[in-house]
């Protein structure tokens, strides 16, 4: 026969175990659900710092144009619209670069898209646009001859 001291103390620690695991299972749970917050906060703080430098990149482009763009009338540039426009007007790349005042290998690289032309730049392109084919090579005449 069992001793009764024996039983009741082995009762007693089931007993115990049984509520301290009931205890520390809503801790389990808070404690994940903190950690979860946590995660989506920690992301949510990273695309918003992003977004902070992204805006400050802009913000001093802006504010360094703003002068500039006030004036003027905006240019959207692409490298497949600049080499249809060469190939519309007939027109090689140093011809194109002289009629626009920069080098053939400006052309080249706005048209592979490892440049950009300077916001300088994009007027002489939008008159460019609105040329002919025999207004280009008068131009270009003009300005070898």
């Amino acid at each position: 026969m069992p001793n009764i001291a024996s039983v009741l103390k082995d009762e007693i620690a089931r007993v115990a175990r049984k509520e301290m695991r009931a205890e520390t299972q809503r801790l389990k749970k808070a404690s994940a659900q903190y950690r979860s917050t946590i995660a989506t906060l920690k992301r949510r703080l990273a695309a918003l710092e992003k977004q902070v430098a992204r805006l400050g990149k802009t913000g001093r482009r802006a504010a360094v144009a703003a002068p500039a763009e006030s004036d003027a009338i905006r240019v959207r540039f692409s490298a497949k619209g600049l080499i249809a426009l060469r190939r519309r007007l007939g027109l090689s790349a140093p011809q194109a670069a002289t009629l626009l005042g920069v080098s053939a290998q400006s052309i080249y690289k706005w048209e592979d898209g490892k440049n950009r032309p300077r916001a300088s730049q994009l007027p002489a392109i939008a008159s460019l646009r609105s040329m002919g084919k025999k207004q280009a090579a008068a131009r270009l005449s003009a300005i070898a001859g």
